[in-house]
């Protein structure tokens, strides 16, 4: 039995107990990491280096790429580290830092989102009304008020749970530092706090939630309303990506925290929490890209841009 105050480290769950699996874990996270990468680096550069992607739309976006990328850095590597390592230890300011990071970037996310349906609605509800609602400044407004929700939420719930005394040991179920991992480990009924704070937080969720509903609702009504087929494609091509990347999001989440408490186990939440903690991250940028032509152009712009350098270049050195 331990108190808070002594715990210096805390235990992560491993993915197996085999060296070799440990391993073949490794290169498998390795891939993916280097994916979402890969994937969120080329849209973040391609739309911060393409003038015709200086638009709402490809805002958000770049701003979603962003928390992508910190996301699955949050938690990928340290998990790639401890089974190359063979060890499960991270410290605790470590974890702190970790749980704090990721619950940030997670409801942030959640609130770019929200805010990119927002941005959906008014394209095609109120397109004449587009540049007025969606200025540069009412932009800039909501993408930090996304980044500030996740500040704001992390803070409270980072500052609560490691508030509490922990005397269950320092094992967690989970291959990263979570809240409810944390929380079954405190002794104490104040962990009720904590709850009652998470169920605030769910409250928000579902509004958003909500929100995300209503306005694709009344996104698909106008959209069946276009007379031309081909402005409806066109319409339903700018949505789909964003419907497609919500349904992955909130359906891994809420399967994970959601599930009946007779199938859950170890190995079962273990996967989960790769469904939603790791995957997104990698398969957004391909889910943005496949149906998205403009993205499609100015990366291949820039690709040929890059590769054209690239001959000058060695042509140059060559020469020298």
């Amino acid at each position: 039995m331990s108190n808070s105050s002594s715990i210096t480290q805390f235990l992560l769950l491993t993915f197996t107990d085999t060296r070799e699996l440990q391993l073949l874990h490794f290169w498998l996270f390795l891939g993916i990491y280097l994916a979402a990468l890969l994937g969120n680096g080329l849209i973040i550069t391609t739309i911060a280096c393409d003038q015709h992607l200086h638009t709402p739309m490809y805002f958000f976006l770049l701003n979603l790429s962003l928390l992508d990328l910190g996301c699955i850095s949050t938690t990928v590597p340290k998990s790639m580290a401890n089974s190359l390592w063979d060890t499960r230890a991270i410290s605790y300011v470590g974890c702190a830092a970790q749980l704090f990071l990721f619950a940030l970037l997670i409801v942030a996310e959640y609130s770019m989102l929200t805010v990119m349906s927002y941005d959906r609605y008014v394209a095609i509800c109120k397109p004449l009304h587009y540049g007025t609602l969606l200025g540069s400044r009412a932009c800039v407004h909501m993408a930090a008020a996304a980044w500030a929700t996740g500040f704001l939420t992390a803070l409270l719930h980072m500052a609560n749970t490691f508030s509490l005394p922990l005397c269950k040991g320092n094992a967690l179920d989970q291959f990263f530092c979570e809240i409810p991992q944390i929380l079954k480990l405190s002794c104490s009924d104040a962990y009720l706090r904590e709850l009652g704070l998470i169920v605030v937080s769910a409250c928000l969720v579902f509004m958003c939630f909500i929100f995300i509903v209503l306005s694709y609702v009344q996104i698909f009504r106008a959209v069946l309303r276009i007379p031309c087929e081909q402005g409806r494609r066109k319409a339903f091509s700018m949505c789909l990506p964003h419907l497609a990347v919500v349904s992955l999001f909130v359906s891994t989440i809420m399967f994970s925290h959601l599930k009946l408490p007779s199938i859950s186990s170890p190995s079962l939440d273990l996967v989960v929490s790769v469904l939603y903690s790791v995957v997104p991250p990698a398969v957004n940028p391909l889910i943005y890209s496949m149906r998205n032509q403009e993205l499609k152009d100015a990366l291949r712009k820039l690709m040929a841009g890059c590769f054209s350098k690239a001959i000058i270049c060695s042509s140059f050195a060559h020469h020298l």
